[in-house]
């Protein structure tokens, strides 16, 4: 049996916002390893700094405020934790029939599927009024306020 342009459309849509959130997925999964990676940086130097701080008998801070708040908030075992938990492709899509709906017709362009929409934008002929309205308005108080104004004192 034939698709219909409806279902051809979601079936279109479908596989984009797949792909989207594959690479969402894909750059979170990268981040989080990268911000796993720099706080278990900023622990080794916190280590060389408390030795230093040790050694020489002086008080210098051990992290950032930002890597503290990460290492305090977070954790590097958290975030590999969470990497373990999940693993890339874990939800699998299964396309179903989709039932026709919409009479077989496909629905109007949508930019937030990343589709253009095209044509002329439809007004409501009483708005167009009350847009249509200001504007004369306006050029006429540019066309008094550009005339040259002249006193009758002067002449």
């Amino acid at each position: 049996m034939a698709l219909t342009a409806y279902q051809i459309q979601f079936k279109r849509r479908m596989k984009r916002a797949i792909r989207l959130r594959a690479k969402a997925d894909q750059k979170a999964r990268r981040y989080t390893q990268l911000l796993a990676d720099a706080i278990g940086a900023a622990e080794d130097a916190a280590m060389q700094m408390n030795e230093l701080n040790r050694l020489y008998n002086v008080d210098v801070s051990t992290y950032t405020l930002l890597t503290q708040a990460l290492h305090a908030n977070s954790g590097q075992e958290v975030l590999v934790d969470h990497l373990a938990q999940s693993t890339p492709g874990e939800e699998l899509v299964i396309f179903n029939q989709v039932p026709d709906g919409n009479g077989g017709q496909p629905l109007p362009n949508n930019p937030l599927f990343g589709e253009l929409v095209t044509g002329t934008p439809v007004l409501v002929p009483a708005l167009a009024l009350r847009v249509a309205e200001p504007r004369a308005e306006a050029s006429a108080l540019v066309a008094e306020a550009s005339a040259p104004q002249w006193d009758a004192a002067q002449d």
